[in-house]
Parts: structure tokens; sequence; C-alpha cells
């Protein structure tokens, strides 16, 4: 089986302390309480409330004209760039972005558009180097189309866009023509983290989207939004792609508690990452990139252990992470505490010195 994803193995022990990704959330008894309580209609028709208030209320904090709700962040890029672009366009994102290395090649299977890899540290490209990657129009070449940014960018560590860097970024689109697009899986821990709102951290960004299924612990969904003629041709390819629901509203009321719950919470992840990252810098031959929200990557190879040697080893301590990009990425989330971040720390270091 290549894709399918593989059975739990029924002889792992139980995962106590889970730092796979913040999308390992489980919604809270109070988040599931609204869900039931929710009032429903068929969104695919336009009259379930919970969602049209949802939607209404993200357009707002983004100040963005009109959202729509979408099953998944993915189908969020997607749709976006199927409305931005027409076959053979070409889009601008780091080479690490999601678009390029976690979306199964959408972008390119459905759309037939090319994606031009952009480098940089850190999962960020500078505006020099966008401007640089800038070609004239020329029929020998792909229409460029769209710039992407992922903030916050996943396989750079978690790391914060500058706002200074995406005004820079939108003011040399805006100069070449290009329409900008915001990936915004991790868009509030950056807004937290930084003191920016989220309406600031997406002026001049044509189209952006929350993930709410991650650090804010809905079970479900991601918010798109952008002009309200952007969002209606969006709404095309959302019933292309099987993505118009029934009775959302039911998932949406868990988007909208973590609104009300959630959003300032994430500040508490970010304090247990910079704890998870100090302990780990503690121990000797352990390189931790320092972390900016809940994202901690580190390389434990100078203690003598490989990364997937420790991965499996802290996994038969019941604590799960993931390899990616060549180090280990822990991700802390609402249901991971501090103490579990100490549990972890101690049973690295004891580890290292079994090896």
């Amino acid at each position: 089986m290549l894709y399918t994803p593989p059975p739990v193995d029924p002889k792992a022990p139980p995962v106590r302390i889970n730092l796979l990704s913040d999308t390992q959330t489980k919604p809270t008894p109070a988040m599931r309480e609204a869900m039931a309580r929710a009032e429903v209609g068929d969104e695919q028709v336009g009259d379930d409330p919970t969602v049209n208030a949802l939607c209404e209320r993200v357009a707002e904090l983004m100040g963005k004209e009109a959202a729509v709700y979408m099953p998944s962040g993915t189908m969020c890029n997607v749709t976006a760039t199927l409305v931005h672009c027409r076959p053979g366009d070409e889009i601008l994102a780091h080479e690490t972005a999601h678009i390029i290395a976690r979306e199964g090649g959408a972008h390119a299977a459905i759309g037939g558009f090319q994606v031009t890899q952009l480098k940089g540290p850190d999962g960020q490209f500078t505006p020099e180097t966008f401007r640089k990657a800038l070609h004239p129009r020329t029929r020998y070449q792909p229409p460029q189309t769209v710039v992407s940014v992922e903030q916050t960018a996943n396989i750079g560590g978690g790391t914060i866009w500058k706002k200074a860097a995406l005004d820079e970024i939108v003011a040399i689109a805006k100069q070449h023509g290009l329409v900008t697009h915001m990936d915004g899986a991790r868009l509030l821990n950056a807004t937290v983290a930084s003191g920016i709102s989220p309406r600031d951290m997406t002026a001049g960004w044509d189209s952006a989207w929350i993930d709410f299924s991650k650090g804010l612990g809905a079970p479900i969904g991601g918010v798109l939004a952008g002009t309200r003629a952007f969002i209606d041709a969006v709404w095309q390819w959302k019933q292309r792609l099987g993505g118009s629901m029934r009775q959302a509203g039911i998932c949406a009321a868990a988007c909208i508690y973590a609104l009300d719950h959630h959003v300032e919470r994430l500040a508490d992840d970010h304090a247990n990452a910079r704890a998870l990252a100090r302990g780990l810098s503690q121990i000797a031959g352990i390189e931790v990139q320092e972390p900016e929200t809940n994202l901690v990557f580190f390389k434990p190879d100078g203690a003598g252990i490989a990364g997937d040697k420790m991965v499996a080893a802290l996994r038969q301590r019941g604590v799960t992470l993931a390899m990616m990009d060549g180090r280990i990425r822990a991700c802390t989330h609402l249901d991971v505490n501090a103490n579990q971040v100490e549990e972890t720390i101690g049973y690295v270091r004891e580890i290292v010195r079994g090896a």
C-alpha cells in the first residue's frame, strides 16, 4: 500500500504525549457542547446560520469582503490558485512551502500550474529574491500570476514572516501585476506571537485563510477570505471538488468556539515550545532551532543517535513526534501541557545516555 494510511500497530504502547502535530488536537468538552447546540441548515444552499456567522466573522477579522468555509486548508490553497491562475501559469513560493511539499502535486495535477521554488533560510524568501525571480512577460515563459507565502513557515521551523517583508512582497507583486496569496495554516500563531492583528498581517494580500484544525483545536476546516468576486469564483471550485457541505454548522460551531476561547491561549503553546527547546538544548549534542511559535525542530545526531532512531525510541515510551526535512519536529498544542514537555525532555536525555 503506497497511499493508504497504515493501520495503528496494536503492539505499540498507547500514545501519552502527542507532539506529532497540532492537527492531533481533540475538541474540548466545551467545544463539543457548542457543536451539539449549533443551529444548522444546508450550507450548500446558503442557509446554515452558523456557517454564515463564521464566514462573516473571519472576513471581518482579516479585513476582507467575504469568506468561505472549507473542509481543509489544502482545499483553501488549491481553490485559491484555481481561481487566481489559468493552466500554464506560474506560482512563486518558497521551496519548502506546503503547496509544493505537502499537497500531493494538486496545483499541477488539477490546475496545470508551474510552481517556481524560491530559496531562503527558515522557510522564507526575501523580497529581493522574489524580485530577482520575476521576468518580463514573453511568450517563451509561463505567465507569473501568483506569489504565495506560508504564515507561519512550517518546515522553516514555525518562523513568522515579518510584516515589513510581507508589505514589500505585496508592493513588488502589485508593481508587476501578480496576485498575492497567504497560506494561513498557523496564521493566528503568528499574530499572537507578534502582537500584530490578523487584519494588519493580511493587509494587501488578495486571498488568505485561517486553519481551525491545528492549534485552534477544531476537528475540521479552514476559512478562506478575499473579495466577494474571488469568493464567488471559489464557490464554483468548492462545488466541483466536493467541498460543498450540508449541515456544516455543527463543525463551524467548533471554529466559532475556537475564536472565542482558543486564540489567546496559543501563547501557552509557544511558551511550552520554548521550554522544550531550552531543555533539549541543554543535552550535549542536541542541535535545536530556537522556536518562534509552537514548532520545535531538533537534530540528535551530535549526541550519537540518528533522528529516526530517536523518534522510534520515544514512541516506545508513549511519545510521538515526526521526522520532517531531515530533522525531528515536535509540535505543542492545547493537548500538551508543561509537565508533558518536561517528561519528554527527560526521555530524550535518557535515550541519549543509552546511545
